[in-house]
């Protein structure tokens, strides 16, 4: 029965959105565009690995008056070791109008354990900064 399954609260794991230290020059049907890029990572604060990670991504919500769904992108790593970041993938800076969300699960001393870390609108800004462990590097992070 359900309540027979145990239910594990994820800990130890952040996701953290980290402006890129200068700007992307893009070439889109041959003209340069430049393009304001910042970086997704996920940070695993335990002592030991966890493995099967899998990253789903996605943003949505209202921009101009009309709905906005982005493309849902996952990502996956074999494995992710104690107290280590991995770069899940670059943002764009006009996305940050939108809510974004990060699922992740993975496992982790038998079990299986997932969590979904959601920026909504307008909170990955300067605002918001932190400092980010291991990446000696200011950003947004959720714990």
């Amino acid at each position: 029965m359900k309540k027979d399954i145990p239910q594990y609260k994820v800990e130890d794991l952040a996701i953290a959105i980290v402006p890129r230290r200068g700007r992307e020059i893009i070439e889109d049907n041959n003209a340069p565009m430049d393009i304001d890029l910042w970086d997704t990572y996920i940070i695993n604060f335990k002592e030991d690995p966890i493995s099967s990670v899998l990253v789903n991504s996605r943003g949505y919500g209202e921009l101009e008056g009309n709905e906005i769904k982005t493309t849902v992108l996952r990502h996956f790593f074999e494995e992710i070791g104690p107290m280590r970041v991995v770069k899940v993938e670059p943002i764009q800076t006009k996305l940050f109008e939108l809510t974004n969300e990060y699922w992740v699960s993975f496992q982790y001393n038998g079990y299986m354990y997932d969590k979904r870390y959601v920026f909504v609108k307008g909170s990955i800004s300067e605002m918001n900064f932190t400092k980010i462990p291991f990446l000696d590097q200011k950003g947004v992070m959720i714990k």
